[in-house]
Formats: C-alpha cells, sequence, structure tokens
C-alpha cells in the first residue's frame, strides 16, 4: 500500500489482482447482479486509488478494508435504486391520481357548463341579459341599471326572478 500511495500503478494493479475477485463476490451477493457488481468494484477500486493515503494499517489488513469500502458502496447503491424506484412509483400514481381526477373534473366542469348555457337559453331575454352582464361581466347592478337605461329595482327584480328560474331547472346544489 505504500507503493500505491506513491502513485504506483504496478502496485495497484497486484491489489487488485489479489483483491478484485472478492471484491466482486461480495459486490454480486449484496446487490444480486454482475454489472452492478462490476460497477460497484470499478468505483470502489477508483475510490481506493485516490484515497489510499487513508488506508491506516493498524486498523485491519488491506483485504478488510478494501471489502469495508466495496460494502459500503454495495449498500449506497441498493440504497439509491430503492429510493429512484420509490420515486418513479410516486411519480407514476400521483400522474396517475392527478390525471384521473383532472380528467374527472374537468368532465364535469364541462358538463356544468353545458347545463347552465342550455337553462340561460331558456330565460327570457330581460332576465339573461342582466344574468349575463352580472356573473360574466362581472357588472355590480348600478353598473347594469346605468348600461340598460333601467333603474336599479328593476335591475335587481329580473336579477332575483331569473336566479329563481336557474335554480329551478339546475337543481338546488348547483345554484348560480
Amino acid at each position: 500500500m505504500e507503493l500505491v500511495r506513491g502513485e504506483d500503478v504496478r502496485a495497484f494493479e497486484v491489489v487488485f489482482d489479489r483483491h478484485g475477485g472478492a471484491a466482486y463476490s461480495l459486490a454480486y451477493r449484496i446487490c444480486g447482479s454482475r454489472s452492478r457488481a462490476e460497477d460497484i468494484v470499478q468505483e470502489a477500486f477508483l475510490a481506493l486509488w485516490r484515497n489510499s493515503a487513508r488506508y491506516d494499517p493498524l486498523r485491519g489488513s488491506v483485504r478488510a478494508w478494501i471489502l469495508s469500502v466495496v460494502h459500503n458502496r454495495a449498500i449506497d447503491a441498493l440504497r439509491r435504486e430503492a429510493v429512484e424506484a420509490q420515486r418513479v412509483r410516486d411519480e407514476f400514481l400521483s400522474e396517475q391520481l392527478s390525471g384521473s381526477e383532472s380528467t374527472e373534473a374537468e368532465a364535469e366542469k364541462r358538463d356544468d357548463a353545458r347545463r347552465v348555457r342550455l337553462a340561460l337559453e331558456q330565460l327570457p331575454s330581460e332576465q339573461r341579459r342582466v344574468i349575463e352582464l352580472a356573473y360574466f361581466g362581472g357588472f355590480t347592478h348600478s353598473e347594469i341599471a346605468g348600461m340598460l337605461g333601467l333603474p336599479a329595482g328593476t335591475v335587481k327584480g329580473r336579477m332575483r326572478l331569473g336566479l329563481s328560474k336557474l335554480r329551478f331547472a339546475l337543481g338546488a346544489g348547483l345554484a348560480p
């Protein structure tokens, strides 16, 4: 390991040849996939090459140090995969729920709008006009009275009568 610390490539090859098989075997047992195990071993040995100064012979053998690095990398890979899989499941479920809920809500809105338009068409034109100006135009009773040249009481009466007819036509639950 002293030679590896000095960036001796040949020494690193010897370390890999001695411990690479055991490292791969451990990674494969943990993750269950050949390609994943190869990736884990490659990442672990790359980290060992970059951080060879961290090896302390007082804390254990080179093999134990390498296998602990491989073990930690394999566990981290499993955790990342589990988190990613959960995220994908959550996104899928969210899209499914929001998609179906928004589709149903949009269908209900369109159906309600169609029913309101049909009910409005059944009203006398005077009543329909004041309701459209108030609800779709956003005008107040006074503004409508000024626009139509009518007394405010007449506008309010037509509005009240028209809304009453709409409530009856649409049912009490959908009254505007």
